[in-house]
């Protein structure tokens, strides 16, 4: 029996599979297209494929790992489960009310997402909390039960519990919940309490209403999957990759969908900081262009940016800069990425104006893009590169899918270049210059808005598409290098297996800064800290691959929101509460301009991630070759760059022969089966020793 290791991510055109020899460290990879209509089937075929092509079965499993968009699809859809909840007396419109931010703010037209609990299957019990978790009006039982009744009657799928205060006193919450699991024993129960033990009634009741409604959608899923996966013989551990980078184990993924909502880019932004890393690079900005999308995230000082709010759920991607309140807010640990629709078969189109755009909408899987050959009609990102010379029509997916050059060349002809009075080709290349604005405007957001300065990051390139537009961004941004990893289309498959097994915990506490001592801090962390060693020896790991991080969240008092900020591991002192106020007052002036050293600072979460640590991919490293990569040569074509304004005859190489201490000078084109990398007039690409290519600016 061999120990593969297998990441497989779901996108919105490609499914892709990493499996890795935990014994020899050999990576193969596997990319076929996404099945829409039935998700678990594109996996499956993605997984038997891989394991025919290593000469395996299901018994050399040795872990799966997935990164799958099911909870957000189902909420984009309006798919979710039918919800019931019970509130405080006087909350049942929590979800209605919800904030008064609009993601188009004079858009008269627009309309708020429909609450994912109808306000008839709200419903209230009489009990009552202070501000300090004190009991003000005992929790009447027997109303409990009868409502709980009643949204039995209703058929309620899933049942939300959110009472008032009840992260600081969840005494209420449980008692409703086990009259909940007593009148509906067949309903899934989202408990706030244990979902999000927050303050901010709203913000915790609209998690937990998420989890519920993607609890039956997920369980359902993830049972399919683990059933088709022992009828192949794999009994191995099956993980989700969670929104905040970990991985978590599929009974947690059925209990705590909400943490998942994100899961497919969170594995993108880990095998950046993994490529990153051997090169001394601290900084690094991940680029992840797919087939409908393209996300970036930063990773600043070997960290990832964690953000602690997202939304899901938002029926269009609304231009960037513009506000929230498109979606349903979720309060969880999720990388901080900025996403754009702007993949590879995002559609170009021509709006009310006459103005050429690109994306959000994208064709898909199927029809895709008009050069797939499976009917597609509208122009797309793919098609602009094939007739800008960029992609080689008998090489895609190594050979595996022909392009039809003449269908892209007629689409953009047709819908973009005819009714603009434009040569196709200028309409090719104002296709990729748009969609390359957009993208610039992702990464700006990612890196100057939060107070950084996006030359002293290297640009980590991966996804489909992401080779053949990376050095294009990366001149434009002044950004010095950018590193591709080998098999870029599926990097995101084997960042799932670089990923660790994570458990996050957060509580409400809310004090003086200046007031608090080492000692009731460390008590604050005591109780995450035996749970998250519990539940990570429940998952079988060791202890000395048990990892604990610890954090709190501080602001300014009278502020609305608040910083996280990192608590060093080991016995608190004195200097380290000063150095907290100290690097809250950095954090805050590079997020928003200023500091106020002379404010009053107050605590308001304590979080904690009990991380197990897990093996790395090890990839065997490539022989030495000369400077010049001669026997990796491949022929020339003309490309079309838009900095001279022209073709140029361009070298194009295969990068399955390329040898340690190659340097690819540009113009030229490194294709491999699952992408394309684009090396810019002035530009070389240097091969390190594990097959990743640099490219670095002219200097």
């Amino acid at each position: 029996m061999r120990a593969l290791r297998i990441g497989i991510d779901i996108g919105g055109t490609f499914t892709d599979a990493a499996l890795v020899d935990g014994e020899t460290g050999a990576i193969r990879v596997v990319k076929v297209l996404t099945t829409p209509d039935d998700a678990a089937r594109g996996f499956m075929a993605a997984l038997e494929r891989g394991l025919a092509e290593c000469r395996a079965g299901g018994p050399d499993v040795a872990a799966v790992v997935h990164a799958t968009t099911v909870a957000t699809n189902a909420i984009i859809e309006g798919k979710t489960a039918r919800v019931g909840m019970l509130v405080t007396r006087g909350f049942r419109d929590i979800l209605e009310i919800g904030r008064q931010i609009r993601s188009r703010l004079y858009d008269v037209h627009l309309q708020k997402p429909l609450p994912l609990v109808p306000r008839r299957l709200s419903r209230e019990v009489s009990e009552r909390l202070d501000h300090e978790g004190r009991v003000l009006q005992p929790l009447d039982l027997d109303e409990v039960r009868r409502q709980a009744r009643r949204l039995r009657d209703e058929d309620v799928e899933a049942v939300v519990v959110c009472l008032l205060h009840s992260y600081l006193n969840p005494a209420h919450e449980r008692a409703v919940a086990a009259i909940a699991r007593e009148e509906l024993p067949g309903a899934y129960l989202s408990v706030s309490s244990d979902v999000c033990p927050e303050y901010r009634e709203y913000l915790r009741a609209s998690t937990t209403a998420v989890n519920a409604a993607v609890m039956p959608i997920v369980s359902r899923y993830v049972d399919a999957l683990e059933s088709r996966l022992r009828a192949l013989g794999a009994v191995a551990p099956f993980y989700v990759m969670q929104s905040n980078g970990g991985v978590m184990t599929s009974a947690s993924a059925k209990a705590r969908p909400v943490y998942m909502v994100e899961s497919g880019p969170a594995a993108g932004v880990i095998a950046a900081g993994a490529i990153a890393a051997p090169y001394g690079y601290r900084n690094a900005m991940s680029f992840d262009m797919g087939g409908t999308t393209a996300k970036v995230g930063l990773i600043q000082d070997g960290q990832l940016r964690l953000s602690t709010e997202i939304e899901v759920g938002a029926q269009t991607v609304t231009p960037l800069g513009e506000g929230r309140g498109g979606g349903y807010p979720v309060r969880t640990p999720v990388i901080d990425l900025v996403e754009v629709g702007a993949g590879g078969g995002s559609e170009a189109w021509i709006d009310a104006g006459g103005a050429l755009r690109v994306g959000p909408r994208s064709a898909g899987a199927r029809p895709g893009p008009a050069c797939y050959g499976h009917g597609g009609t509208t122009p797309t990102i793919t098609d602009a590169n094939l007739v800008l010379g960029r992609l080689n029509p008998a090489f895609f997916l190594g050979g595996e899918m022909a392009l039809d050059a003449e269908a892209a060349r007629r689409a953009i002809a047709d819908r973009v270049a005819i009714p603009l009075a434009l040569d196709p080709l200028a309409a090719a290349a104002g296709i990729v210059e748009i969609a390359n604005a957009h993208m610039i405007g992702a990464m700006r957001l990612v890196s100057v808005q939060r107070g950084y300065d996006p030359r002293e990051f290297v640009l980590v390139a991966f996804g489909g598409a992401g080779p053949l537009h990376a050095n294009a961004l990366a001149r434009e941004l002044g950004i010095p290098a950018v590193l591709v990893p080998p098999n870029p289309g599926v990097a995101s498959a084997v960042g799932m297996l670089m990923t660790d097994l994570r458990h996050e915990f957060v509580t409400t506490r809310r004090l003086r800064l200046d007031t608090l001592t080492p000692a009731t801090l460390e008590a604050l962390f005591a109780d995450f800290l035996a749970e998250g060693s519990a539940r990570l020896d429940r998952d079988g790991v060791p202890a000395a691959d048990q990892k604990m991080l610890r954090s709190v969240d501080l602001r300014y008092h009278g502020q609305s929101f608040e910083l996280p900020i990192a608590v060093p591991p080991g016995p608190l002192t004195a200097a380290d509460i000063t150095r907290l106020r100290v690097e809250f007052d950095a954090a805050h002036e590079r997020a928003y301009g200023y500091a106020a050293p002379d404010d009053a600072v107050e605590l308001v979460n304590v979080r904690l991630a009990a991380i197990g640590l897990t093996p790395r991919p090890r990839r065997k490293p490539l022989p030495e070759g000369p400077r010049e990569p001669a026997a990796a040569l491949k022929g020339t074509r003309e490309v079309w760059f838009a900095e001279i304004g022209g073709w140029r005859k361009t070298n194009v190489l295969d990068r399955t022969k390329l040898l340690a201490g190659n340097v690819v000078a540009g113009p030229a084109i490194v294709e491999e089966p699952d992408a394309s990398t684009l090396v810019h007039p002035g530009w070389a690409a240097a091969v390190d020793r594990h097959g990743n290519l640099l490219l670095r600016a002219p200097t």
